[in-house]
């Protein structure tokens, strides 16, 4: 049974990897090469030099492109493991059921890490990383947990706690620079943001839809 879990995940993994690789190919990925352009800029605007002319379509590098659907694939599985882990111990999940674990997947990774920090394109100003990063573990460790409380746990007393638990890292602010923005335009970045979580939702959906479908098929094979 392990194996038959463990190939659900690889299989899920892999499909959901590459279509959100295809998505962020024509969403994220050139967002990102024009805002490293504004990046590399930088440094010749500090010298006085002639900054060059932004191109409005930035070329994607295959290389480049080919190493995200790798790792996109690899974060897919891993993320389907943890979700199939979750179906085997919850018991009668399909695709339909699926879906529902994944949005909660993004709202724990993506959306309430997005209300403190939100995604960010080369170039823009940042506290330091590990200040970001104890705030964002936690904040995926409480949102998570408060979701699980909330679906699953009997009583309401139970599920306060939960609601507790996803509230309470946004009453601690998270960490900012002192100085906000960053060398690409706010339009290029505010655009980011939407694409971003976009994407995420749909990686998150597709993930979970996939992995419910693999997980009911092997579990009554």
């Amino acid at each position: 049974m392990f194996k038959k879990f463990v190939f659900a995940a690889t299989a899920a993994g892999l499909l959901a990897g590459l279509i959100v690789s295809a998505i962020q190919s024509v969403g994220a990925i050139p967002l990102i090469l024009k805002a490293e352009t504004y990046e590399n800029a930088g440094p010749q605007r500090q010298k006085g030099a002639a900054v060059p002319q932004v191109q409005e379509a930035a070329s994607i590098d295959v290389s480049r492109t080919g190493l995200t659907a790798l790792s996109n694939v690899i974060t897919a599985i891993g993320f389907a493991l943890v979700l199939i882990a979750g179906f085997a111990v919850k018991g009668g999940i399909d695709w339909r059921n699926g879906i529902l674990w994944g949005l909660g997947g993004f709202a724990a990774f993506s959306l309430a890490p997005s209300l403190g920090l939100l995604p960010e394109l080369p170039g823009t100003f940042a506290a330091p990383l590990p200040d970001r990063q104890i705030w964002w573990v936690a904040t995926v460790a409480m949102t998570a947990g408060g979701l699980a409380l909330g679906a699953f746990a009997p009583g309401w007393g139970w599920k306060m706690l939960g609601a507790v638990l996803i509230a309470a890292p946004h009453l601690i602010p998270a960490p900012h620079p002192a100085r906000l923005g960053g060398l690409a335009p706010e339009a290029l970045m505010n655009q980011f943001v939407a694409v971003s979580l976009i994407t995420s939702a749909l990686f998150w959906s597709v993930l979970g839809g996939l992995s419910g479908y693999f997980f009911h098929r092997f579990e009554n094979a």
